[in-house]
């Protein structure tokens, strides 16, 4: 696809387009980042995130895709990936990262519309997203967005520990 977007975003600029597997080493550095601002929050890529090493491929083998910001730098600043959702007309988001100096900067909801955009391209009815209940501001950015909280949660069994909401947008 090429370039989705441009976009100024205080005196920051980026570009989103379609990830490669040569933006692993972005792609994990902007990751661990982000791990790194949640207490309790374990960084593992290779057991618990192997799509970070190959976010094209992964996510293509899965009838997904993903997206990357790059920063004006040319470093990645932002990500997002989706897939079908087994069984139901729907995508599942996944991997949302943005980096801290672009937060708060309309990044995150531009991500957050290119999956929509994806989802509607592909004609389903909603996309929907679990997120880590240690991070309530995330939650409210999703529901600003137009996500519920629906009752579901999981627990993972993975080295955070981690237990995860459920939220859908129904498109």
């Amino acid at each position: 696809m090429g370039s989705d977007a441009n976009r100024q975003g205080g005196t920051d600029m980026w570009t989103i387009r379609d990830a490669v597997d040569e933006d692993s080493e972005g792609v994990v550095a902007l990751a661990a980042a982000i791990f790194a601002e949640v207490p309790g929050w374990v960084f593992e890529v290779d057991g618990e995130m192997p799509e970070l090493r190959y976010p094209f491929s992964l996510y293509q083998g899965r009838f997904g895709r993903c997206w990357v910001a790059e920063g004006d730098d040319g470093g990645i600043v932002g990500m997002i990936a989706c897939f079908p959702v087994p069984d139901r007309p729907g995508l599942e988001m996944r991997r949302l990262f943005v980096a801290a100096p672009h937060q708060r900067q309309g990044l995150g909801g531009q991500l957050v519309r290119i999956v929509e955009g994806e989802a509607r391209r592909r004609g389903v009815s909603f996309v929907e997203l679990w997120s880590d209940t240690r991070v309530p501001n995330v939650h409210r950015f999703y529901e600003q967005l137009g996500y519920v909280r629906l009752p579901a949660t999981r627990v993972l069994c993975d080295k955070s520990q981690s237990i995860e909401y459920h939220y859908r947008k129904v498109l």
